[in-house]
């Protein structure tokens, strides 16, 4: 285990939005004992994007460090839903789903953890025995008052929108996570502020030492203004293919760029660093780019994989070719606005009509710049949207 308390700080507090408390981490490294380091995860959704590993590639800086890892899947809490920043109850998921996408979870996080150094845990295997009469118990550890100081709780309740009982549960239950892992540190989001101090407040109500919290950033999407989400389409899934990947990462602004290094990559940082300061001398950005992407596809897939994508890449963006495989489909001839829109190339032919007007929008990898360009049935074109988006279609 790295001796080196200052070294461990360091790693640990890279690209941290706040730790707390930091002192009391200082004497907990002091013991030299191993941590018990905490993420909890609720499987809400079948598949992870680059925005939910910043927690897990920062669960790996403490197992690379030498300290107890325990991954947390809410089995249990997932079926109540984290109303974490939501302006309304979230639906409840059922119990195959719930346990359907845990076993994806645990089979995508070990792309990034040791499976032989990490603890899986399922917090139905605590909540369940509890009961009715424990969780009573747990519930009288906290005022409605209290629970009204969340940012999202208060701003319902003063826009008169509903607040089901069973959410202010939720931070209780994550609180109470903490105490049944007796964990050192937790690490969750900048927006999970509120739950993870209540997980130190439950630890000294049962008698454990707090833990400390690190509090790390939402990652922006593709966009770089918005949290990376499936909903708003700004994402990078990391079961998506090598070359989806590959191209996506490249699409990132370059101030953007080194914010994904900080967050994503496994590089030191010194490393990240001499990165900046070549481009910073005038190398291109786009070299360092390059070596982020190919870092990404091999942790998901392969170095082989990220070799072959970077060809792709290149083949695709900086000689104009297509990819050999492309969606295939059939669709009612039309304006090219309207088959667009059909291809679901586009969301509407409003859309349309700017990728248009913005030079977006080839066919048969010829720019198109006119609006009213009419496909006839029996054609068989391809149309590109943008630098990724592909397809060959038949007109019916």
């Amino acid at each position: 285990m790295t001796t080196n308390n200052d070294s461990q700080l360091a790693l640990i507090k890279r690209g941290a939005d706040e730790l707390l408390i930091e002192s009391e981490l200082v004497e907990k490294l002091k013991t030299g004992r191993p941590l018990r380091i905490k993420a909890g995860f609720d499987p809400t959704a079948p598949d992870l994007h680059l925005g939910h590993t910043v927690l897990i590639n920062k669960l790996r800086h403490f197992q690379d460090l030498g300290h107890h890892v325990m991954f947390l899947i809410g089995d249990f809490t997932g079926m109540i839903g984290d109303p974490t920043g939501k302006n309304a109850t979230r639906p409840p998921l059922s119990r195959e789903q719930i346990l359907s996408n845990a076993q994806t979870y645990r089979d995508q996080v070990f792309k990034i953890l040791d499976p032989e150094r990490t603890e899986v845990c399922f917090n139905s295997s605590w909540f369940e025995p509890l009961g009715a009469a424990g969780m009573i118990k747990l519930a009288a550890q906290h005022t409605v008052a209290r629970m009204l100081e969340r940012d999202d709780f208060s701003k319902r309740y003063a826009g008169g929108l509903p607040i089901a009982i069973h959410e202010f549960l939720y931070p209780l239950c994550q609180g109470y996570d903490s105490v049944a892992m007796k964990a050192d540190v937790e690490l969750g989001g900048t927006d999970q502020k509120f739950n993870l101090l209540v997980g130190r407040e439950l630890q000294k109500h049962y008698g454990q030492v707090p833990q400390c919290v690190l509090m790390m950033p939402l990652l922006e999407g593709l966009d770089g203004v918005n949290k990376m989400s499936k909903s708003l389409g700004n994402y990078i899934g990391i079961a998506e293919s090598p070359n989806e990947i590959f191209g996506k990462l490249m699409s990132v602004s370059d101030e953007l760029m080194w914010r994904y290094f900080d967050l994503l990559s496994f590089r030191g940082n010194d490393d990240i660093a001499a990165l900046k300061r070549e481009v910073s001398d005038g190398k291109n950005p786009r070299d360092a780019k390059v070596q982020l992407a190919q870092e990404i596809v091999s942790r998901f897939h392969s170095q082989g994989d990220a070799i072959a994508a970077l060809a792709d890449f290149e083949a695709r963006f900086q000689r104009g070719a297509m990819p050999d495989e492309m969606p295939e489909l059939c669709v009612a001839a039309g304006s090219v606005a309207q088959v667009l829109k059909a291809a679901t190339l586009v969301s509407s032919t409003s859309e349309a009509f700017r990728m248009i007007d913005g030079g977006g929008v080839r066919l048969n990898g010829e720019k198109v710049s006119d609006r009213a360009t009419t496909f006839q049935a029996g054609e068989t074109i391809v149309l590109q949207v943008g630098k990724r988006k592909f397809a060959r279609i038949t007109l019916e």
